[in-house]
């Protein structure tokens, strides 16, 4: 390889962990002028702060959560599945910091609990939750690695009053470690005609409520109606909308 800049930018990302990764991007913020950061904090404040919000709904059409997610309006999101831990962990922190982090917090929840993903290093505490029990419940997401000590972040976490929501439930075993503190499980209705009761049973096992998301048409409806969910989330419901969030004064730490 005879670029020592490319060499390096691998040799990096081959080396470093997570946590080894959040070290150097500190280092590199640190090392960034005080005027380019008051001129990034400038253009920042000028766009637009945007955070995707669909509705979770009761068989009669209430809704009674939202589940939030990120939105950019200078990059598409569709290829998030393909994002590194950084990135999805900068989302994560991109959705609570315009969700809490902001005043005005019941024009987005309504009065109701708001579903967030978190990475792993909110769950381990290597960054802060905010302080919302009562309206924030932290969904892990099933590419989080369950561990020791994510079981006791999760633990923590439920002590100090947050509910835990698992999406994409299949039954994996870290998901399996996890269903134990879970006060929501979401399971996918397009795997439905596969897994079927088995699986839904097994969410309900330890008193999580079920929820059928990707509801995207009327039998998928009626079918998950049949195995016996009480919760649905999906575009056949609501399409999920984008709430823009500059306008809402941002809060002191």
């Amino acid at each position: 390889m005879s670029d020592p800049a490319l060499w390096c930018h691998v040799h990096v990302n081959d080396e470093l962990d997570d946590g080894g990764l959040r070290h150097l991007a500190a280092a590199v913020d640190e090392a960034i002028p005080a005027t380019l950061r008051t001129r990034w904090a400038e253009h920042v404040a000028a766009g637009p702060v945007l955070v995707g919000r669909q509705g979770i709904f009761t068989p009669s059409g209430q809704v009674v959560a939202y589940e939030l997610s990120y939105r950019s309006h200078d990059a598409a999101t569709a290829g998030a599945s393909a994002w590194s831990a950084r990135q999805h962990e900068r989302a994560t922190a991109h959705v609570l910091s315009a969700t809490f982090g902001r005043a005005d917090l019941e024009r987005v929840a309504q009065g109701r609990l708001l579903f967030v993903r978190c990475t792993r290093a909110y769950l381990v505490g290597d960054l802060p939750v905010p302080r919302r029990p009562d309206r924030l419940v932290v969904e892990i997401p099933d590419t989080v690695e369950v561990d020791g000590a994510v079981l006791a972040g999760v633990r923590r976490l439920r002590a100090e009053g947050y509910r835990i929501a698992l999406p994409s439930f299949v039954s994996s075993a870290g998901q399996r470690r996890l269903l134990p503190h879970a006060d929501y499980v979401k399971i996918d209705v397009r795997d439905l005609d596969l897994e079927g009761q088995p699986v839904v049973a097994l969410a309900r096992s330890y008193g999580a409520s079920p929820i059928a998301e990707y509801v995207e048409t009327p039998s998928a409806m009626n079918h998950a109606r049949e195995l016996g969910f009480t919760l649905f989330q999906g575009n056949l419901l609501e399409r999920a909308g984008v709430l823009d969030r500059a306008d809402a004064r941002i809060l002191a730490d």
